[in-house]
């Protein structure tokens, strides 16, 4: 049975409130062999433009995979502070298979506002602004707007918990890879320490892990190449034996845990003891990070943000209030 929703944009418009629909259905996608599916409905007779009445394309939502990523969360002080200066300020972001800027590396950037001692809630809604603007920025490339991928940033969603930013996509998608995924991507604007100061230089998304499932944690006392033991964070239940990786954003050594490991030391391969150094590059304390790897099974995916029908329903219904024109 279908529901007549009405929504406001309280800030800008209050007075003018307009109406979509949610449904639920039973349609045969193209390309499902017949197979009959029952998918969330979102429509609405509201104008996305109402100057050339340019109408809003219903929307069926038939999973529930929306691409995310997580800064480190070791970054911040005085309870999640952050200071947001003018050479700390840019970011580079990349939703789904966006074609990005020109000469943007398939990137977009967006600059946040500055200030000392901001909190992550407030970071995190100034982040979301800015994405969401960048298709009306000078910047934008009409390819993204054709190939469908405006609506992943109009609708993108940024959030501030347990000392972590999370990005996610505006997109819902069967894949988490692949050309037709959700994802979210955030790299570094050369010169600018944003990336490091939120913690996005040790991101975690869900297109890099889909299928990979790991333990990690931080460095604790800088390392340097051929060192025999190497001091981490508790909690990794490491073992001799386990492979694992370190890496501080920029080099990367993978190495074997030999004898003697326990949980916050462990036991290097060096050229004194085997003739092998396993460790070749410098690792800081607080700024490195070591992982253990597991096998895993091929079909494993990432925990999916969005896990009830809930909380679906109202990603669906975000969808379409971003793109409805309140003005009139």
């Amino acid at each position: 049975m279908a529901q007549s929703i009405t929504v406001y944009d309280l800030e800008n418009y209050p007075d003018n409130p307009k109406t979509m629909s949610l449904d639920q259905k039973s349609i045969v996608p193209a390309g499902q062999e017949g197979d009959e599916k029952w998918v969330l409905s979102f429509t609405t007779s509201a104008y996305s433009n109402n100057t050339n009445h340019t109408a809003i394309s219903d929307l069926y939502i038939q999973e529930m995979r929306g691409g995310w990523l997580k800064s480190s969360g070791f970054t911040g002080s005085g309870g999640g502070k952050f200071t947001i200066g003018a050479s700390s300020k840019q970011l580079k972001i990349k939703l789904d298979n966006s074609v990005g800027a020109a000469a943007g590396g398939g990137y977009y950037t967006i600059t946040l506002t500055e200030g000392t001692n901001l909190t992550g809630d407030a970071i995190a809604a100034d982040i979301e602004t800015q994405i969401r603007a960048l298709p009306d920025d000078d910047s934008w490339v009409d390819a993204d707007t054709t190939a469908g991928f405006e609506l992943a940033y109009i609708s993108c969603a940024v959030e501030y918990s347990d000392g972590r930013f999370r990005i996610i996509s505006g997109s819902v998608s069967p894949y988490y890879t692949g050309v037709s995924r959700s994802s979210v991507k955030v790299t570094k604007v050369d010169g600018d320490t944003c990336y490091e100061v939120l913690g996005f230089n040790l991101p975690i998304d869900s297109q890099t892990i889909a299928g990979v499932g790991i333990k990690e944690a931080l460095v604790t006392t800088t390392y340097a190449p051929d060192g025999a033991s190497l001091k981490i964070a508790a909690g990794t239940g490491v073992v001799a034996g386990d492979a694992l990786l370190i890496t501080n954003g920029t080099s990367t050594d993978y190495f074997t845990a030999l004898s003697g490991t326990v949980d916050t030391d462990v036991v290097v391969p060096t050229s004194g003891s085997n003739g092998y150094i396993g460790i070749a590059n410098s690792y800081t304390e607080d700024v490195s990070k070591v992982q253990v790897l597991r096998e895993q099974d091929p079909e494993n995916e990432p925990v999916s943000y969005y896990d009830t029908v809930d909380s679906i329903t109202r990603r669906g219904i975000i969808n379409i209030i971003n793109q409805i024109d309140f003005e009139s």
